[in-house]
């Protein structure tokens, strides 16, 4: 499974959007956009429902490949 962190880097970087890019075509503060794509759900900021329904749709990726990313646990460091 894809944890959300590793969904947004992949995808921002494909896409070649940075985080600012993508706040301006979600509405989320940039330096939120930061944390969820360094950290995913296993850091201290959770998304909401809302967040990730505007990332999938900003990013256009399916709703529920960013639901599930969002659920899977985060790889343990090395």
């Amino acid at each position: 499974m894809v944890h959300l962190a590793q969904l947004l880097q992949q995808t921002m970087r494909r896409r070649r959007l940075t985080a600012q890019a993508l706040a301006e075509r979600t509405g989320i503060r940039t330096p939120r956009i930061k944390v969820l794509a360094e950290d995913g759900t296993a850091g201290p900021i959770q998304p909401t429902e809302e967040e990730l329904a505007e990332l999938a749709a900003a990013l256009e990726l399916p709703l529920p490949q960013v639901l599930e990313a969002a659920r899977a646990p985060a790889a343990a460091p090395a």
